[in-house]
Order: C-alpha cells, then structure tokens, then sequence
C-alpha cells in the first residue's frame, strides 16, 4: 500500500488538510468535506476535480484537481514499462521551478517505488478552455502555444543543471525495445486503421518503420528539455475565467533533445494540416522569435531541417499509442489525427529523405 491516496475516492480531508497546510495554503481553515468528478480525456492517468468543504470562510482553494494512475490495466502497465507516471512527478519535483512554461501549481507529488501508484494535486485552473485534437485552433491559440514552447526549451537550452537529471535519460536497452516494440506496434495500427487512413499516409506509417533505427535514438544537435506530447489536448485555454492565456499539462514524456521534436510535433500531429498550411511560416518565426528574445538565437533557416524530421515524431507516437494505451472511440480519432496531420508534414517537406541523410 502507499502512504498516499492513489485514486480519487480515497483523498479524504485529513490528507488535503496536511498537502494544504505545508503548501502555506490553508488561511487558519481546515477542510471537513471533499467530493469529486472525473475530468479529462487522458488514457494514461486518470484525473478528477475536488470541490473542497472549509469549517469558515477562507480564500484556501474552493477546488483542485488530482491526476492518478489509469484504472485500465494495458494504460498502467505501458506507463510503468516507460517509467512515464514517475518522470511526470520527477518534472512537478524537480524541473517546474527551473523554467518559465505555465503548468499548474502542485501540491502534492508522491510515487511509490513500484513507479505505478502515483498522485499529483494541482492548482485547479478553471475555468479554462481546453485544446482539442480534433478541433484544431484558432491562429491565436496556435501562437500563444509557440511561445510556451519557447519558454520550456529556452531556459533548459543546452542548461546541465536540468538535462543532467538521471531520471531524464532512457534506462541502458529501453531504446532497443521500443525498436522492437515499435515494429509490432505498426502492425496493429496497420490491421486497425487500414480501411481508415489514407492509402499514402500509411505508405508513411511503413516507410518509418522500415527507418526506426534511424529514428529511434537518433541524436540531435543542440539539446533541451522537451515535452514529447505537445498537442492541444495537453493545454488549457484562457485559464482561470481568461485571466491567463494558457497552461501546458501532462509531463508524462519529458525527455532531452531536440527542440524542433516539440515544434515539429505541434505543427504536424498537434494542429492539423489545415491550419500548418496557412500559418506555418508566421509560427516558426514566431517561435524563432521567442527564443532569441530569451536568448537563444534561431531563424527559420537554421531550424527547418530539424523542424521537418520532428513532424515524424507525431507519427511514431501515434502508431505506438494506438497499440498500447486503453483503445477508446477517441483515441482511435485521435490517432488518425496524428498520424494524418504528422504524414501531412511529413509528406509535404520530405521527412522521411532528410532523416536518412
């Protein structure tokens, strides 16, 4: 057992009272009743909003939210295989405060030495607006995401203090067996999604399995931390009633590499082919931008290589997702939507020729 709640029936008041208390959160109230509802779309973890119950009247949180381990058994033996449920507790630890990204404020991060039992107790940010895969963005919306990219991947650029954290690195043979792993992947999303992609998006779905080895622990140039999920199901719009922008969530693939892994991701597999097509000059100046104002300088020539073979990471993940998370109705749309925006990149730009040179 954890000396921890690890679902959401099992926070109690004593348990938040402690959390809030050691946060400097609590005002001179204690909570004497909680309730809760299951909130979001993740098949990973599991998340849940509390509405909390004081013994006065006191500006402590009326409501916060919670993310546990799925409940599905195939989603919670992926995570723990990839250690993805202890690198989100370790970035809330051990990186938030390192950098400018906007994610919530937590107050509570605990993991059991299993790496499966897990919870984090966050800053409730609605109301909000959440990003929608399926959906796209506004152009705005789109822009607002670009310069948190810059503000995750400029202050960690090339920074030891954070991409020197031991957790941050594949464990020695994990990029063998997702080599392995990924072939059998491929061949699922290959039975499952024949009669539903695009004949020449699968054509790149194959022809970036027949190149996992050069793709999969493929060494970039210069380094930083990366989200490894950026698409708008993972940010939050117009947080607390608008008085923010924006706030990124879900840390459960942060890694080390190559900036334009994030950036090309979000153009492809994040937004859409639509929306990439009419802006995507405008939001890798952007991005360029952002990240010479915080001190790293970059232009659209120096990063477009790098930008066109990070769309394939959208893909990858795509396949590998589908065969092995919980299978849902939207995750089955949300895979296509990858994929489709992803191979749409990459397609357009020649992914596939530059990772091979």
């Amino acid at each position: 057992m954890a000396g921890f709640p690890t679902h959401p029936g099992d926070v109690t008041p004593i348990w938040l009272n402690v959390q809030l208390e050691a946060a400097g959160a609590l005002d001179g109230a204690r909570v004497t009743a909680v309730e809760w509802h299951a909130i979001g779309t993740g098949q990973v973890g599991d998340s849940a909003r509390f509405q909390l119950t004081y013994d006065r009247v006191t500006s402590a949180p009326a409501t916060l939210a919670g993310k546990f381990p799925a409940a599905d058994p195939t989603s919670r033996g992926t995570a723990a295989a990839f250690g993805l449920y202890a690198k989100e507790v370790g970035f809330y630890r051990d990186l938030a405060p390192q950098l400018d990204v906007r994610v919530p404020k937590v107050f509570a991060a605990e993991i059991a030495e299993d790496g499966v039992e897990f919870i984090l107790l966050f800053e409730d940010l609605g109301p909000a607006r959440g990003g929608n895969q399926l959906d796209s963005c506004s152009f705005a919306d789109a822009r607002e995401a670009m310069r948190q990219a810059a503000a995750l991947h400029a202050p960690s650029w090339e920074n030891q203090a954070i991409l020197g954290t031991p957790w941050l690195h594949p464990r020695e043979g994990q990029i063998d067996q997702v080599k392995a792993l990924y072939r059998a992947a491929q061949s699922v999303f290959r039975d499952r999604y024949a009669d539903s992609l695009e004949p020449e998006y699968m054509a790149v779905c194959e022809q970036l399995d027949d190149a996992a080895d050069h793709w999969f622990g493929r060494e970039g140039s210069s380094k930083c931390l990366l989200h490894g999920d950026f698409r708008l199901d993972n940010l939050l719009f117009d947080i607390k009633g608008g008085a923010e922008p924006i706030a990124v969530l879900d840390w459960q693939t942060v890694a080390v590499g190559n900036a334009l892994t994030d950036i090309g991701y979000f153009m492809g597999t994040g937004i859409g082919n639509a929306l990439r097509e009419r802006h995507e000059d405008e939001l890798l100046d952007l991005y360029c931008s952002e990240m010479s104002a915080r001190g790293v300088a970059l232009d659209r020539e120096a990063i477009w290589d790098d930008y066109v073979v990070g769309a394939l990471h959208g893909i990858s993940t795509a396949v590998f997702s589908a065969a092995y998370v919980e299978r849902t109705p939207r995750g089955d749309a949300n895979f296509l939507s990858m994929a489709r925006g992803g191979c749409a990149l990459a397609l357009a730009h020649g992914s596939l020729a530059k990772l091979t040179v």
